[in-house]
């Protein structure tokens, strides 16, 4: 099996998310079971249908984290060096068509979420900057089309 990277604080969520699944949301499902159940005929008993297709993604949704927690590999970011870009460090990037700039973070495939400015380092923008240094530029083949950034800043935060 392969080693997904995270970092601590990614695997902490996950960790976090996890205990919240089975300390909360599959009680909670137990109880909404039993109490639809309560009412009578099951065969006709929408609550006691949505109670139980709830149960059967919950449980899924267990068994991925679950399995995700299993195949990470914790990537330390102590002491990493900013002089250039790898797993975990933060990225100032400028499009060089617009002067656009923005930060990322990179960071492993289960962690990684576009609202925050955590990317992966599996994805196309990821890929290309692993190992670039300050000032360097890279081309990105993305869903709008080809687009040119320059590395501006690296830092570990």
């Amino acid at each position: 099996m392969n080693k997904i990277p995270i970092t601590k604080e990614g695997f902490d969520k996950l960790k976090k998310d996890l205990e919240m699944l089975k300390n909360v949301s599959i009680p909670e499902n137990i109880r909404d079971i039993e109490v639809a159940r309560s009412h009578g005929d099951l065969s006709e008993n929408a609550e006691y249908t949505a109670a139980k297709e709830r149960q059967s993604y919950l449980h899924g949704k267990l068994q991925e984290l679950e399995n995700n927690l299993a195949s990470c590999n914790i990537i330390p970011l102590t002491g990493v060096q900013t002089d250039k870009v790898v797993f975990g460090c933060y990225v100032v990037i400028a499009d060089t068509d617009n002067g656009e700039e923005i930060k990322y973070q990179l960071v492993g495939p289960l962690e990684s979420d576009i609202n925050l400015n955590k990317i992966s380092v599996t994805s196309p923008i990821g890929r290309a900057l692993i190992g670039k240094k300050i000032d360097a530029e890279i081309t990105v083949k993305t869903p709008g089309g080809t687009r040119n950034f320059q590395v501006i800043d690296i830092s570990v935060e």
